[in-house]
Parts: structure tokens; C-alpha cells; sequence
């Protein structure tokens, strides 16, 4: 256990998603002198749970009410509407604080890198999540919605989210704060079949039992699974027995669950389809369908994993999500590791090499890649201030308070005090329409309403 240095004044966090909040909680909790700027790209804080989280996921938004007692603090800031590498650099921020961390996330999709996946009809989860979020850099994106069938590429949690977005009734997302463009593209009348493939079977299933049965609770919804692909393999019952957990089991007695009759009456079919990889997006000019490849779960190194059997069989789809992954983009600057798609780093301090960059830390996904919870991001941030406790600044900060430096650089910087403007006024307009919430789409109406309301 090394011996705690103590911080200085100043520290800069880059991102004010759940790993940047919780960055700023930590700190301020390890030092009671601290002082934290938490800098933000777009006019709007709380990253994927704004622009993230589903719009019928309310109760996990209300996390936001901790970050906003943060707010209150006399030791923090935040400015909106400011980018790294468009309005500073990571060397100016080093210049003007004793510490900089790096809270920026993974805003880049994993592909498939299968033939035809830059097919018309074909897109990231990533993309169609934050376009229904009203995510200002999305919005431009349009989705053929009138599809018969859909297929969602991944059984995770944002798989889940995508695909009972896809299925839900109209009546189910209207009074979430999802935008009225996505709702009123999700709204048909005839019957929609969402095809989810796992590449594994049930019993490595990634998502979790909570989100599997709240989309079969949903009224109209027609949740299927094909009997032969969640029979268990001896491998998986053995590793089950040994090893899974109670929600893999319950994951396993759900999906055998729901091989019987079909629901004749419901609006939409999920089927949920396992030991299936696709290999190509098959049509002309737009995807028509999925070809996939049979899979057998097999034992290599001690794990478990799958390969092909051979066995191929195609699925009628008129759009693809792949939801099978998140990666960091590079910042100028800042070492990255292509590989992994995140920051290299040693238990939170960025490191190019074998070398500490001096005063430079990371937290959230760029730190560790996309894994767990929000909640998971409070214990990584916290594991990031114990190393920054522990280690001296090299470089403390020069030169005056930097809100004028960025006022300069950023002419229209948002405070918090503008982002409560904009968020009452959103409320104020779900209120109006019926619903929780009407979210800001585009940053140029936001800057708009705030230069109105100065």
C-alpha cells in the first residue's frame, strides 16, 4: 500500500457521464481542497444515461439525482459545449490543471466484419440508440422501420434494449421521453417478427433475466425460442452445474420456457435465436436477409466458446443492428491502444508504453472497455483517485482560474446553471405532450434557447 500524496487545487475531468460524476465524488471525498472542472462536448451532462439508457428505463435515469447534488458543491463546475481536440487540447488542460482525467467513454460500435454489412438497412445498436435518445450527433440517421423483420445481432442488455424498442406498442413508449420521430417511425400497424442471434447458447446468454422478462411482460409482445437451441449441450449443463450463476439458470429456464404455442393475438414476435453467428448480410442494394452458420459449443482453454457446424440458414430482414460491442476513439494527444479500442493505463494513470504520463488518468470505459453497470463505474472511478492519491503532481498548474481561458476558447460555454435552464424547459414540454420528458435534438436549438433566454 503506498503511502497518500494528497492533491492540489485543480483537476480537470474530461466527460460528465456516470465515470466522470463519480470521478468528481471521489475526489472530493479524498480531499477536502480539491477543486474539479467537469468539461463536457455537448450542452447536456450525464452521457449514456441521457443518451443511452432506454426511454421505458426511467427508474435507472433517477441515478442522475446523486450527480446533481454533486452539482451543488462550491468546489465544482462544469462547462458544456467544450471538445477535446476542437476547442483544447490535452496539453493546454495539463498546463492549467494539476490533474486531467479522462472520462470520454466508448463512442465507437464494434462491427461485425461480415460481406454486406455496409449494405443499405444495415447499422450499429450504437447509432440507433442514440438516434431514438435524441443524441444531437445522430439525428441526421433514418431507419427503414416499416420492415417486417428485424434482426439485433447480440444478446446483451443493449440488445435487449434495442430489440424491445423495436416490438413495443405505441402506447408502451409514448410517455417515455424517447423523441417523437422515432416514435412516430415505430408506430405501425402490421405485425413485426425481431430476430435476436446469440452466437452461444443460452446458458452464456449476457443479458439479464430482469431484461429478457420485462419485454415478455409487455402486453402485445410474442417472446419465442426455437426448442432445439435452448436444449443444453453437456458442456453448458456441466459448466452451469459448476460454475453459472443463479441468473444464468434463470436465464435458461426462461428462454426453454417459451417453445410453446404462439400468440396469435400479439403485435410482434421476438424470437430469440442461439448458437447462431451470421457470416453475411445477403441483397442487392439493401439487406434482405442474414445468412448464419450453425454453431456447437465447444471447450478451448478452459472456456467455453462455439464453432460452426457447417449448417447454414438464412433470415428474412429488412433492417440489422449489430449490438456486439463498444470501443474508445484515439484523442490527440493521449496514447491508445487499437487493439483493446482504451486508454492504456495502470490502475487508472494513462501510461504510453512502459511510462506514466505525469498527471494524466483515466476512468469508465476508456479505462477498462465496456463492462458493467453504471454502478460498476463508481468503484472503477474510486480505484482511479486511490492511484492518484498516491502519486505526486509533476506538474502542477500555471497560471490563473481557467474559466476565462475557456470563455475565450468556447464563446457560447454552457454552465450547469444553463443546462437546468434546458432541462426545466424539456420537462416543461413532456408535461405538455403527455410525457416524462421532450429532450433538445439538435445543439444549435439548444444554444438558440439559451441566447433567448439570456
Amino acid at each position: 500500500m503506498g503511502e497518500e500524496v494528497g492533491l492540489t487545487q485543480r483537476v480537470a475531468i474530461v466527460g460528465s457521464g456516470p465515470s466522470g460524476f463519480y470521478a468528481v465524488q471521489a475526489l472530493f471525498k479524498a480531499d477536502p481542497d480539491v477543486r474539479c472542472d467537469l468539461l463536457e462536448r455537448l450542452p447536456t451532462p450525464y452521457g449514456l444515461v441521457r443518451g443511452g439508457v432506454a426511454p421505458d428505463h426511467q427508474k435507472i435515469k433517477s441515478v442522475v439525482r446523486a450527480y446533481e447534488k454533486t452539482a451543488t458543491e462550491e468546489r465544482f463546475r462544469w462547462f458544456g459545449n467544450v471538445e477535446l481536440g476542437r476547442d483544447v487540447t490535452i496539453d493546454e488542460l495539463l498546463e492549467r490543471y494539476d490533474r486531467v482525467v479522462l472520462a470520454v467513454g466508448a463512442q465507437s460500435a464494434s462491427r461485425l466484419g461480415i460481406p454486406g454489412e455496409n449494405l443499405r438497412g444495415s447499422y450499429t445498436a450504437t447509432e440507433f440508440v442514440a438516434w431514438y435518445n435524441a443524441h444531437p450527433d445522430y439525428q441526421d440517421r433514418t431507419f427503414p422501420l416499416d420492415a417486417d423483420d428485424a434482426v439485433v445481432v447480440g444478446v446483451g442488455n443493449v440488445a435487449m434494449d434495442v430489440a424491445r424498442i423495436l416490438a413495443a406498442p405505441r402506447s408502451h413508449l409514448a410517455p417515455t421521453d424517447i423523441t417523437d420521430t422515432a416514435l412516430a417511425s415505430l408506430d405501425r400497424d402490421r405485425r413485426v417478427r425481431v430476430h435476436v442471434l446469440g452466437r452461444r447458447g443460452p446458458a452464456q446468454a449476457a443479458f439479464t433475466p430482469k431484461e429478457i422478462q420485462e419485454i415478455s411482460a409487455i402486453e402485445g409482445i410474442d417472446v419465442r425460442t426455437v426448442k432445439k437451441e435452448v436444449k443444453l449441450d453437456p458442456l453448458s449443463e456441466a459448466w452451469l452445474d459448476a460454475e453459472g450463476t443463479r441468473a444464468n439458470r434463470d436465464n435458461v429456464d426462461f428462454v426453454q420456457s417459451r417453445t410453446g404455442m404462439r400468440l396469435r393475438t400479439a403485435r410482434a414476435e421476438m424470437w430469440l435465436r442461439f448458437c447462431v453467428s451470421p457470416v453475411a448480410l445477403l441483397g442487392d442494394d439493401r439487406v434482405e436477409a442474414v445468412k448464419v452458420e450453425h454453431n456447437r459449443i465447444v471447450e478451448r482453454d478452459g472456456r467455453l466458446s462455439c464453432e460452426g457446424t457447417g449448417v447454414f440458414e438464412e433470415i428474412p430482414a429488412g433492417i440489422v443492428l449489430a449490438a456486439v460491442g463498444y470501443r474508445s476513439v484515439p484523442i490527440p494527444g493521449v496514447p491508445f491502444d487499437v487493439r483493446r479500442g482504451l486508454i492504456p493505463n495502470e490502475a487508472g494513470q494513462v501510461v504510453d508504453g512502459d511510462v506514466p504520463v505525469e498527471d494524466l488518468f483515466v476512468v469508465g470505459w476508456a479505462k477498462r472497455g465496456p463492462s458493467g453497470l453504471i454502478g460498476t463505474n463508481r468503484l472503477d472511478s474510486t480505484a482511479t483517485v486511490t492511484t492518484m492519491m498516491r502519486t505526486p503532481v509533476m506538474n502542477p498548474a500555471q497560471g490563473p482560474d481557467p474559466e476565462a481561458w475557456l470563455r475565450e476558447r468556447v464563446p457560447q460555454l454552457v454552465t450547469w446553471a444553463e443546462w437546468e435552464q434546458l432541462d426545466a424547459h424539456e420537462t416543461q414540454r413532456g408535461t405538455e405532450k403527455g410525457k416524462v420528458r421532450d429532450k433538445f435534438a439538435s445543439v444549435t436549438e439548444m444554444l438558440a434557447h439559451l441566447k433567448d433566454q439570456r
